[in-house]
């Protein structure tokens, strides 16, 4: 799937404009606060770019896709309902809330609002579950890049391949377009930290949605509008009858039946992910006013319900015009790009492409350094540094977390595909983190050790339940990551209700301005402050 000529130069241009603005916001950082938060200086509208690309990356491009190409339909529920609800409740209570406590990750909440041992451990998942993340995002766009950039066996007279490899075998090529991504954007978001990230977002997303829409166009038209993509799809055979069914049913071979669907992800996943993700709340942590930390939220809710089109519809396409060529589902978006458009267009495609990789990458990669320079480092091991000093981690551990995720990348080919990959790592942790974020948030009677007793609870569960699953098949589905997520949700509920009442409450004093309040009781609370100070 050669490039041609004009496609090269797209993409080079795009590749080193958006490397030389990110780099540019390097002036900008004179200290941690500028580095992670963008000195609290973020308007809405740039938050609420941001947020889209950070949460449709390559990644979604090509699992997606792939999943569309496999599935259906049925995955466009991971945006429709699984984004524009949750959303809706992050801008209204976490966004906020969070805002006014002035923290800068999700484990420091959570050790204001519980203890520091609670803190730790989040802290430690978060940046576990940030490398896989980052270790998923590079593993597809090294695919994508192999089919249309082939690394020769001949590369510096053969040294790469000599010295990659005994290191990873037949995926060495892969590797080679990893590394390499991994060094471009890992120097720009180093440098410029949350304010190079947003910023570089915002371009992003005008490329992404451009090359997007290209795509679903040429593809629409040579497969004669919906009305042919429908018939074609039908006619492959009844295994494609529920390929435009948005929800499907209970004994449906896929891993999205329906109760896995409305419980899993509408009720766990989806709220965990717009409240609780670090890399998704880390924009409006650094919004500039609290009003444009719930506008930023809520402008992309409005841009998230395009994106199942631009994601899941190229692989109903891929399915509708080459189902007997794609043997591997996660190759459905590349090949449509490759068959369909023309040299020039496919360049504009690429770099919409690359687009969605670099918004990802960077948003992990600067949220991963936060969380460990903030809840690690700076918490538990070295508490009384200078700003500088931690600055300077920050960039040395935004190194670190490029080297972990590429190195992290192999670990997909254990999962049946990409998409499936992901999820499962997101699994393990959102259930338990859901419970202890909406409790925190919600509920005054919530306290440390329900929240600790909580958390290993739904841990436990996560992991039992995937590790029955492997060896017992304990559900029919064959990865039923939803029904995980939702059962270890389930049981951090549970345990953090039961410990949290048969133990003393936190006292006021200690959840102060950590537990989310009306609009009429804020007004109250400004009011009395007032008047004290007028006393």
């Amino acid at each position: 799937m050669a490039l041609a000529g004009i496609d090269f130069f797209i993409i080079i241009l795009y590749f080193v404009g958006v490397v030389i603005l990110g780099t540019y916001f390097t002036r900008y950082v004179k200290s941690s606060g500028d580095f992670f938060l963008a000195g609290k200086m973020l308007p809405w509208w740039a938050i609420g770019m941001s947020l889209v690309v950070s949460d449709i990356g390559a990644l979604d491009f090509i699992a997606v896709s792939g999943q569309g190409f496999k599935y259906g339909i049925v995955v466009a529920n991971f945006d429709w309902i699984g984004c524009l609800p949750p959303i809706i409740l992050a801008a209204f209570i976490s966004a906020p809330t969070l805002w006014r406590a002035g923290v800068y990750t999700i484990p420091e909440y959570m050790g204001l609002r519980y203890n520091n041992l609670v803190r730790a451990i989040q802290g430690l998942l978060w940046g576990l579950f940030l490398t896989a993340n980052l270790g998923v995002m590079f593993w597809a766009t090294g695919l994508m890049l192999n089919e249309f950039v082939p690394i020769p066996d001949t590369l510096l007279g053969g040294t790469v391949k000599a010295v990659l490899e005994p290191v990873w075998g037949e995926h060495w090529p892969i590797m080679v377009h990893i590394i390499l991504i991994g060094v471009a954007v890992g120097i720009y978001t180093g440098s410029g930290g949350l304010s190079a990230v947003v910023m570089t977002d915002v371009v992003q997303l005008v490329v992404m949605f451009v090359g997007g829409i290209a795509v679903i166009a040429v593809g629409l038209y040579q497969v004669g509008g919906i009305s042919g993509l429908k018939e074609a799809i039908y006619a492959l055979g009844p295994e494609y009858s529920h390929h435009f069914d948005l929800l499907l049913p209970v004994d449906h071979p896929s891993p999205y039946p329906w109760p896995a669907i409305i419980f899993g992800l509408a009720f766990v996943l989806a709220p965990a992910y717009w409240l609780g993700n670090q890399a998704i709340i880390q924009r409006t942590l650094g919004a500039q006013s609290e009003w444009d930390a719930k506008a930023g939220t809520l402008f992309a809710g409005f841009l998230h319900a395009l994106i199942p089109i631009l994601i899941a519809f190229p692989g109903l396409i891929g399915l509708a015009l080459y189902a007997h060529e794609v043997q591997n589902s996660d190759l459905a978006f590349p090949y449509l790009i490759h068959k369909l458009l023309p040299a020039g267009m496919t360049g504009l495609v690429f770099a919409a492409f690359m687009a969605a990789l670099m918004s990802s990458v960077d948003s992990v990669l600067n949220s991963a350094a936060t969380l460990w320079t903030r809840d690690i480092y700076q918490q538990f091991l070295f508490r009384r540094k200078s700003d500088r000093h931690y600055l300077t981690v920050g960039r040395i551990l935004t190194a670190l977390f490029v080297l972990g995720g590429i190195f992290a990348a192999p670990v997909v080919n254990y999962f049946e595909s990409i998409y499936q990959a992901i999820q499962n790592f997101l699994t393990f942790i959102q259930g338990p983190n859901l419970a202890l974020l909406l409790f925190g948030l919600l509920w005054k009677r919530a306290n440390g050790k329900g929240a600790l007793a909580g958390l290993f609870a739904g841990l436990t569960t996560s992991i039992g339940l995937f590790t029955l699953q492997r060896f017992y098949h304990l559900f029919t589905q064959d990865d039923p990551f939803l029904y995980i997520a939702w059962w270890s949700f389930v049981a951090s509920v549970a345990v953090t209700v039961s410990v949290s009442l048969l133990t003393k409450p936190p006292s006021p004093d200690k959840i102060r301005g950590l537990v989310f309040r009306l609009a009429r009781e804020d007004r109250e609370v400004q009011a009395a402050l007032e008047k004290r100070a007028e006393g």
